[in-house]
């Protein structure tokens, strides 16, 4: 009788719902989160210390000082490579003002000031060690390798994570990360908040590495990007536990170019917000998602993901936010962190976009969101 009633059950919701129910599954594994937006602001400055203010590709916030680090990607070409630190006053649930209060110009392993174009600085996260943790791109074309490095607040070197030779740009092998197509993004997921405690550091191809572009065979390859995950501990060399296929949007007519700009690492385990840019011609949009880890494929031994990929299981992704619908002109938004709690108690999140050094076609733009 009960089996009988239960196939009957089965039946109607089968009936009622049909492939919906997998889709409500599917929505299961992610967080009921929702993004408003609230204000857009523009940073007019363009000097400050001697230094251009311009190229911001990535931004982090220090809840200890109520105070935000975005890093300029400047090759040392206009300035010394830098970043700044930044005062957002989000009174009345909205930017009333955004101050540069300092400049920190960052050292390489001699002490020195980097030199002219031997660093793309694009990615920035604070760290519990009271230290910024700063992703460069590299410069493939003239065989200087991407990284990540840890940096005190005065932009002194004090250590560096662990690259894969994968990534290290060999034309002859045909392996590495492509041209600016490197380490864009860069996060931090701390449960403690104590210097010793071990903590995780997140960072990701904006598209996919060369040996995993299949340029002739499936053009698609090229939205293939690598998500390596660490745990950086208080002593020894971070070490990298995972990488996962990360999907890139399929860009939509008329885009001409896309990639993944930002990630931010949400508090809750397991759990990344992704940002996603895209120039076409109407110009520059932006999408926001939502990231779940579990149950991805580990990657790390992949030689190449340029051919059929059916064995892998990639990250999941949700769309929260497609910018294009806000009633805003959006500019080349790179960078992406929770901020300062608004007045109201609600979280705060922060995007900047980097204006490429072009004051009279760009703009540094800062867009104000409320995380429901």
């Amino acid at each position: 009788m009960y089996r009988k009633i239960l196939l009957f059950c089965l039946i109607v919701l089968t009936l009622l719902f049909g492939n919906n129910s997998l889709a409500l599954a599917q929505d299961r594994v992610f967080l009921d989160l929702s993004l408003d937006f609230i204000d857009s602001y523009q940073l007019t400055q363009k000097n400050y210390q001697d230094t251009v203010v311009g190229g911001l590709s990535g931004i982090t916030y220090n809840p200890q000082k109520d105070e935000y680090y975005a890093i300029s990607d400047d090759r040392s070409r206009k300035s010394p490579a830098r970043f700044y630190t930044l005062k957002i006053n989000l009174d009345n649930n909205k930017i009333n003002n955004i101050k540069i209060e300092g400049v920190t110009l960052l050292k390489n392993r001699q002490g020195e000031l980097y030199p002219n174009n031997t660093i793309d600085a694009e990615g920035i996260a604070f760290s519990p060690r009271n230290s910024v943790f700063i992703s460069s791109e590299g410069v493939s074309n003239r065989q200087i390798p991407p990284f990540i490095n840890e940096y005190d607040l005065n932009g002194n070197l004090l250590s560096e994570v662990p690259i894969p030779k994968h990534y290290i740009y060999d034309q002859e092998k045909g392996i590495g990360v492509q041209d600016n197509y490197g380490f864009e993004s860069l996060t931090i997921k701390a449960n403690g908040t104590m210097k010793e405690d071990p903590f995780r550091l997140f960072s990701a191809t904006e598209l996919a590495l060369t040996q995993d572009f299949d340029r002739d065979k499936n053009i698609n390859s090229l939205l293939r990007s690598r998500l390596m995950h660490y745990v950086v501990n208080p002593f020894g060399q971070p070490v990298l536990i995972a990488e996962h296929l990360y999907p890139v949007a399929t860009p939509n007519f008329g885009v001409v170019a896309n990639g993944l700009s930002a990630l931010f690492a949400l508090p809750q385990e397991g759990y990344i917000l992704s940002l996603e840019r895209t120039l076409g011609l109407r110009g520059f949009g932006a999408k926001i998602f939502q990231i779940v880890m579990g149950n991805a494929s580990d990657i790390s031994n992949e030689e190449s993901l340029g051919g059929n990929i059916d064995n892998i299981n990639p990250l999941k992704k949700k769309l929260l936010l497609d910018l294009k619908d806000l009633d805003v002109k959006l500019d080349n938004l790179e960078g992406m962190t929770f901020g300062g709690k608004l007045p109201d108690g609600s979280q705060s999140l922060i995007l900047v976009s980097d204006d490429n050094f072009a004051p009279e076609r760009q703009k540094t733009q800062f867009l104000l969101f409320t995380v429901h």
